[in-house]
Protein backbone atom coordinates (compact mmCIF):
# COMPACT_ATOMS: atom_id res chain seq x y z
CA UNK A 1 0.00 0.00 0.00
CA UNK A 2 1.45 3.25 -0.79
CA UNK A 3 2.31 5.67 1.82
CA UNK A 4 -0.49 8.00 1.25
CA UNK A 5 -3.33 5.73 0.99
CA UNK A 6 -1.68 3.94 4.53
CA UNK A 7 -2.11 7.61 5.58
CA UNK A 8 -5.52 8.21 4.54
CA UNK A 9 -6.72 5.32 6.28
CA UNK A 10 -5.22 5.99 9.47
CA UNK A 11 -6.63 9.55 9.33
CA UNK A 12 -10.54 7.87 9.33
CA UNK A 13 -9.08 5.74 11.96
CA UNK A 14 -9.06 8.53 13.73
CA UNK A 15 -12.41 10.54 12.84
CA UNK A 16 -14.10 8.99 9.65
CA UNK A 17 -16.18 11.68 9.79
CA UNK A 18 -13.89 14.34 8.63
CA UNK A 19 -14.52 15.47 5.00
CA UNK A 20 -12.53 14.83 2.58
CA UNK A 21 -11.37 18.51 1.91
CA UNK A 22 -10.42 18.26 6.04
CA UNK A 23 -8.31 15.40 5.50
CA UNK A 24 -6.91 16.32 2.36
CA UNK A 25 -5.02 19.61 4.18
CA UNK A 26 -3.78 17.82 6.89
CA UNK A 27 -2.25 14.89 4.11
CA UNK A 28 -1.10 17.82 1.93
CA UNK A 29 -2.67 16.10 -0.91
CA UNK A 30 -6.07 17.78 -3.28
CA UNK A 31 -9.52 16.84 -1.88
CA UNK A 32 -10.24 14.59 -5.36
CA UNK A 33 -7.18 12.48 -4.35
CA UNK A 34 -8.47 11.78 -1.12
CA UNK A 35 -11.72 10.68 -2.70
CA UNK A 36 -9.92 8.69 -5.24
CA UNK A 37 -7.85 6.83 -2.49
CA UNK A 38 -11.05 6.71 0.15
CA UNK A 39 -12.82 4.65 -2.77
CA UNK A 40 -10.27 2.72 -3.63
CA UNK A 41 -9.78 1.41 -0.50
CA UNK A 42 -13.19 0.35 -0.62
CA UNK A 43 -12.96 -1.41 -3.73
CA UNK A 44 -9.96 -2.98 -2.27
CA UNK A 45 -11.99 -4.06 0.54
CA UNK A 46 -9.24 -2.65 3.22
CA UNK A 47 -12.13 -0.44 4.60
CA UNK A 48 -15.09 -2.95 5.20
CA UNK A 49 -17.50 -0.39 7.02
CA UNK A 50 -17.71 2.97 8.19
CA UNK A 51 -19.37 3.36 11.75
CA UNK A 52 -19.31 4.59 14.72
CA UNK A 53 -18.37 3.77 18.75
CA UNK A 54 -21.74 4.46 20.95
CA UNK A 55 -21.90 4.86 24.55
CA UNK A 56 -22.67 1.72 25.21
CA UNK A 57 -23.98 2.06 28.75
CA UNK A 58 -26.46 5.27 27.32
CA UNK A 59 -27.87 2.48 25.34
CA UNK A 60 -28.54 0.58 27.48
CA UNK A 61 -25.98 -2.24 27.91
CA UNK A 62 -24.42 -3.15 30.69
CA UNK A 63 -22.25 -6.16 30.45
CA UNK A 64 -19.51 -7.25 27.32
CA UNK A 65 -19.37 -10.77 27.68
CA UNK A 66 -15.99 -12.64 26.62
CA UNK A 67 -16.61 -16.00 26.14
CA UNK A 68 -14.21 -18.79 24.71
CA UNK A 69 -15.09 -22.49 23.72
CA UNK A 70 -13.78 -25.73 23.10
CA UNK A 71 -15.38 -27.33 20.62
CA UNK A 72 -15.36 -30.86 18.36
CA UNK A 73 -13.73 -29.82 15.43
CA UNK A 74 -15.85 -31.84 12.53
CA UNK A 75 -17.31 -31.17 9.09
CA UNK A 76 -20.43 -28.54 9.12
CA UNK A 77 -19.59 -27.10 12.08
CA UNK A 78 -17.83 -23.66 10.76
CA UNK A 79 -21.21 -23.02 8.88
CA UNK A 80 -23.84 -23.92 11.93
CA UNK A 81 -21.61 -21.55 14.09
CA UNK A 82 -21.79 -18.81 11.35
CA UNK A 83 -24.89 -19.17 11.19
CA UNK A 84 -25.80 -19.06 14.93
CA UNK A 85 -23.64 -15.94 15.40
CA UNK A 86 -24.67 -14.38 12.72
CA UNK A 87 -28.42 -14.82 13.61
CA UNK A 88 -27.72 -12.63 17.00
CA UNK A 89 -27.17 -9.09 16.46
CA UNK A 90 -25.74 -8.68 19.61
CA UNK A 91 -22.69 -10.61 18.96
CA UNK A 92 -20.07 -8.63 18.03
CA UNK A 93 -17.13 -10.54 16.83
CA UNK A 94 -16.96 -14.55 17.02
CA UNK A 95 -13.78 -16.13 15.59
CA UNK A 96 -11.80 -19.70 16.04
CA UNK A 97 -8.94 -19.29 18.55
CA UNK A 98 -6.00 -20.37 20.34
CA UNK A 99 -4.96 -20.54 23.64
CA UNK A 100 -5.82 -21.93 27.28
CA UNK A 101 -7.49 -25.16 25.96
CA UNK A 102 -9.92 -23.04 23.72
CA UNK A 103 -10.25 -22.53 20.09
CA UNK A 104 -13.44 -20.27 19.80
CA UNK A 105 -13.75 -16.96 20.89
CA UNK A 106 -17.24 -14.87 20.91
CA UNK A 107 -17.79 -11.00 22.09
CA UNK A 108 -21.29 -10.10 22.68
CA UNK A 109 -22.87 -6.99 24.35
CA UNK A 110 -25.82 -7.83 26.60
CA UNK A 111 -28.58 -4.84 28.92
CA UNK A 112 -27.91 -7.48 31.49
CA UNK A 113 -26.80 -10.27 33.48
CA UNK A 114 -30.42 -11.76 33.18
CA UNK A 115 -30.14 -10.96 29.52
CA UNK A 116 -26.85 -12.53 29.09
CA UNK A 117 -27.82 -15.90 31.40
CA UNK A 118 -30.77 -15.97 29.20
CA UNK A 119 -28.41 -15.67 25.92
CA UNK A 120 -25.64 -18.25 26.77
CA UNK A 121 -27.85 -20.87 28.00
CA UNK A 122 -29.36 -20.93 24.59
CA UNK A 123 -26.13 -20.93 22.53
CA UNK A 124 -24.86 -23.61 24.79
CA UNK A 125 -28.52 -25.53 24.43
CA UNK A 126 -28.10 -25.02 20.75
CA UNK A 127 -24.79 -25.89 20.29
CA UNK A 128 -25.09 -29.58 21.85
CA UNK A 129 -22.60 -31.91 21.97
CA UNK A 130 -20.05 -30.12 19.69
CA UNK A 131 -18.98 -27.74 23.15
CA UNK A 132 -16.78 -29.59 24.84
CA UNK A 133 -15.69 -26.84 27.28
CA UNK A 134 -16.65 -22.97 27.81
CA UNK A 135 -15.40 -20.34 29.98
CA UNK A 136 -16.49 -16.75 30.44
CA UNK A 137 -15.22 -13.00 31.28
CA UNK A 138 -18.00 -10.65 32.08
CA UNK A 139 -17.13 -7.01 32.14
CA UNK A 140 -19.76 -4.48 33.50
CA UNK A 141 -19.59 -1.50 30.98
CA UNK A 142 -20.55 0.74 34.17
CA UNK A 143 -17.28 0.00 35.78
CA UNK A 144 -13.68 1.20 35.93
CA UNK A 145 -12.87 1.87 32.28
CA UNK A 146 -9.10 2.63 31.94
CA UNK A 147 -9.38 2.60 28.43
CA UNK A 148 -12.55 2.82 26.61
CA UNK A 149 -12.83 0.72 22.99
CA UNK A 150 -11.49 3.09 20.05
CA UNK A 151 -9.70 2.44 16.81
CA UNK A 152 -8.14 5.76 17.04
CA UNK A 153 -5.20 4.21 19.13
CA UNK A 154 -4.00 2.32 15.87
CA UNK A 155 -3.23 5.25 14.44
CA UNK A 156 -1.69 6.63 17.46
CA UNK A 157 0.75 3.95 17.34
CA UNK A 158 1.41 4.00 13.24
CA UNK A 159 2.67 7.92 14.21
CA UNK A 160 4.54 6.75 16.70
CA UNK A 161 6.48 4.30 14.69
Amino acid sequence: MKKTMRKLLFELLKDSKRSDREIAKTLGVSQPTITRMRNRLIEEGMIQEFTIIPDFVKMGYEILAIDCFKSKMKEGLTEKAEKETMARPNILFAARAQGMGKNAVVISMHKSYTDYSEFITKLLFEGGNDVEDHDTLLVSLRGLVVKPFSLKYLAELEEEQ
